[in-house]
């Protein structure tokens, strides 16, 4: 039972989480050249998992536990849930609008337009969870998701693929992608198939739905020390249930297998209750605000990193773009191309964090 007394109405914790999985995201998305990246800041090629791959679900995560503290009041308060619903659909609807126009970008082509992206399956586990959120108990919660996972394992690993009579794991061969070649609308990322696809935003909705289960521990009236207590329990049975569930249905961000949801919501509770132990119980806050800044104006520093990016590197100064130019400049200098790489994504994530400066300090807290 959530006793708001009790609760804390905000985590300074889960702000520098969200900040923090940010700016990796940047990070990550914007190496100064995609020849020469470190491999832990590349995504897993097909099965695996690298420290790429854990930025995505973190910020479902973060998006399912954001749920349980936006809403909790709005249920207590007895608000109609006709408002809410409207709040929860335009908001969906801006989120996945603003995808639309960054997959638009740079060219605006209409005949080639993505209909998946990041943005958009934030959209729509937002959209799913809060709904879920607003008509269930965190027990209901727990078994739709657990269904949902064990319902995708049996049809990725049982039903063969159409057209090849056996069933199949691999790239652009699967289920999922079959499904995405025969209903998902214009043109999927790697040509037959997309990482982003229609079966695997199912799994990527429990993603969401195990922030918000642990977003309603946050909420309960246990002492802190014990929130933390069950936080890293879970966290690490979790991630050790994805583990073996793994060893029969491999762990993959493409198809976002059942058992990388159980892995990597495992380590963003384990990533999340530290955190919350060291920033909000034990005070420890130096350095986190940074995190903090990036995360008050999340999605929109995430848009802004997209626009400059038009800029850096497919405006071309001479010959090449300013990427090409700083990257070649320090491997000249002596650097190792992937450092002079890393450097670069260091530096632009730099030049995102002062709009996120300027928000922050303005107090303007953009919320698409």
């Amino acid at each position: 039972m959530i006793n708001r007394s009790d609760a804390p109405s905000r985590l300074v914790s889960l702000d520098a989480m969200r900040g923090f999985t940010i700016a990796l995201m940047i990070t990550v998305n914007f190496p100064g050249s995609e020849e020469f990246v470190y491999a832990t800041l590349s995504h897993s090629k097909w099965n695996g998992l690298t420290f790429t791959d854990l930025v995505a679900p973190f910020f479902l995560f973060i998006v399912g536990v954001s749920i349980v503290f936006a809403f909790s009041k709005k249920l207590e308060d007895d608000s109609p849930k006709n408002e809410l619903y409207k709040k929860i659909v335009i908001r969906s609807f801006k989120i996945f609008a603003v995808g639309m126009f960054l997959n638009m970008m740079p060219d605006f082509d209409l005949m080639n337009l993505r209909w998946t992206g990041t943005l958009h399956r934030i959209a729509i586990v937002f959209l799913v969870c809060a709904i879920l959120f607003l008509n269930t108990n965190w027990k209901q919660q727990a078994l739709i998701g657990i269904t949902i996972l064990v319902l995708y394992c049996l049809a990725m690993t049982l039903i063969p693929t159409p057209g090849y009579g056996k069933v199949m794991l691999e790239r652009g061969v699967n289920l999922a992608a079959w499904v995405d070649q025969q209903y998902l609308p214009g043109k999927m990322w790697q040509g037959t198939w997309d990482p982003e696809g229609i079966l695997s935003t199912f799994p990527s909705i429990v993603t969401g739905i195990t922030g918000m289960l642990a977003g309603r521990l946050m909420l309960s009236n246990y002492p802190p020390t014990e929130k933390v207590s069950y936080l890293m329990t879970i966290g690490l049975f979790t991630a050790a249930a994805g583990y073996f569930w793994g060893l029969g249905f491999l762990v993959n961000e493409n198809l976002w297998t059942s058992s990388f949801v159980l892995v990597t919501s495992g380590f963003a509770a384990l990533l999340f209750g530290a955190l919350y132990f060291v920033v909000d119980i034990s005070g420890y806050q130096k350095g986190t605000k940074p995190c903090v800044i990036f995360g008050a104006n999340a999605i929109t520093i995430y848009v802004l990193a997209d626009v400059f990016a038009l800029f850096l590197y497919l405006l071309p100064f001479g010959e090449k773009t300013l990427n090409q130019h700083f990257v070649d400049t320090f491997i000249s200098a002596g650097f190792a191309p992937k450092l002079a790489s890393l450097i670069y994504a260091l530096l632009f994530v730099s030049i995102n964090f002062i709009p996120a400066l300027l928000l922050y300090r303005k107090k303007v807290f953009i919320k698409l």
